[in-house]
């Protein structure tokens, strides 16, 4: 994110692993736990990682590796905080684009666990993966397009970021939501807009890492209603394998990597969700 080069030198956004050593004020966590965290800064793709306490960080679900574990931070509370936004009610129906990947598949997963009929929508090798997490309905966006079947949604939940906005907006039923994952400037302009003017609300603010939420996250894993999706691990050394492996746009939720001489696991930085 540098002007010339790299500001962060070392990327990684979420991880998993073992505290080894803690301040002296700390009382939440203690020398051994096994954690999941987000960072705030990156520098995750590293042996060891400092991370403030109050921050997005919690004990890492019993039933679940590291990582496993390492998969859900970002893409979990990314996905809670905007379908929360919606407010789901039993029986809604919800779309979610752009599905298969890190913040799509635990977005399917929680909208089936706030009672909602969900579709999602992604490419050809992603849909069998989509079914088997709960997605009532799956549609191959090469051969299909939503936004023109005559479908109506209560939520369409945008993590693609590539339909056109105003026929993804006319798919929306009257007090329907519209939840821009992946915000651009002119769909934000234009979502002010629409939530001004019509009973219809556009959401495109960014989650607020809480670590109440990978909580609650913790809570669902453990009882079998939420599920990581790893398509690849990568060991450290082939990180660079790892990143051109996600820029293709194929892998089905998260990729991760792991560390060969530590029982811990980081996840890879989010290049594109």
């Amino acid at each position: 994110m540098g002007l010339l080069r790299p500001r962060k030198q070392i990327l990684g956004q979420d991880l998993a692993g073992e505290i080894e050593t803690t301040g002296k004020d700390v009382k939440k966590f203690r020398k051994g736990d096994k954690v999941y965290a987000a960072t705030t800064d990156f520098g995750a793709h590293a042996e060891y990682k400092c991370l403030p306490s109050s921050g997005p960080i919690a004990i890492m679900p019993a039933n679940i590796s590291y990582a496993e574990a390492a998969s859900i931070p970002t893409g979990g509370y990314n996905a809670l905080h905007f379908l929360r936004k919606a407010n789901i009610k039993e029986g809604q129906k919800v779309l979610v684009n752009g599905a298969g990947g890190a913040i799509g598949v635990m977005a399917i997963q929680l909208a089936k666990y706030f009672g909602a009929h969900v579709t999602g929508v992604d490419s050809t090798e992603k849909l069998d993966m989509l079914r088997s997490i709960g997605a009532d309905r799956v549609v191959d966006f090469r051969k299909e397009d939503f936004t023109k079947t005559g479908e109506t949604y209560d939520v369409i939940f945008d993590i693609a970021g590539l339909s056109p906005y105003s026929r993804s907006v006319s798919c929306l039923t009257q007090n329907g939501f519209y939840l821009l994952g992946n915000p651009r400037l002119l769909p934000i302009l234009r979502g002010l807009w629409t939530s001004m003017t019509s009973s219809k609300k556009v959401v495109f603010e960014f989650a607020d890492p809480k670590p109440e939420n990978l909580d609650f996250l913790g809570e669902l894993i453990d009882a079998g209603k939420v599920k990581p999706v790893i398509d690849r691990t990568y060991p450290l050394e082939q990180m660079a394998e790892a990143h051109t492996y996600v820029e293709t746009g194929r892998k089905n939720g998260s990729v991760v990597t792991t560390l060969s001489n530590a029982k811990r696991a980081i996840a890879q930085s989010r290049l594109s969700e």
